[in-house]
């Protein structure tokens, strides 16, 4: 009996869990907004350092900065922009 109870206790468990962290495009949105920022701060640094003649450093923000237009154009995909 204990066991049954506990099975159908675990089963919805389960089930609401997703429920309750499903929070629609907001998640979405508000990483992409965090991704733009990130962009800008990398472009910044890239000036930066280009204006230092830090090429090695630039070289990196220049990785940092592909990483992050992949990011955001991927949750813009799974957003549904175009």
């Amino acid at each position: 009996m204990k066991r049954a109870i506990a099975g159908i206790l675990l089963l919805v468990g389960m089930s609401v869990a997703p429920a309750l962290a499903w929070d629609g495009d907001r998640g979405l949105r508000r990483d992409i907004r965090h991704d733009d920022a990130k962009i800008a701060h990398d472009r910044r640094e890239l000036r930066r350092d280009l204006d230092y003649g830090n090429y090695r450093a630039a070289r990196h923000e220049r990785r940092e900065l592909r990483h992050e237009y992949r990011d955001v154009n991927r949750d813009r995909r799974e957003l549904g922009w175009r």
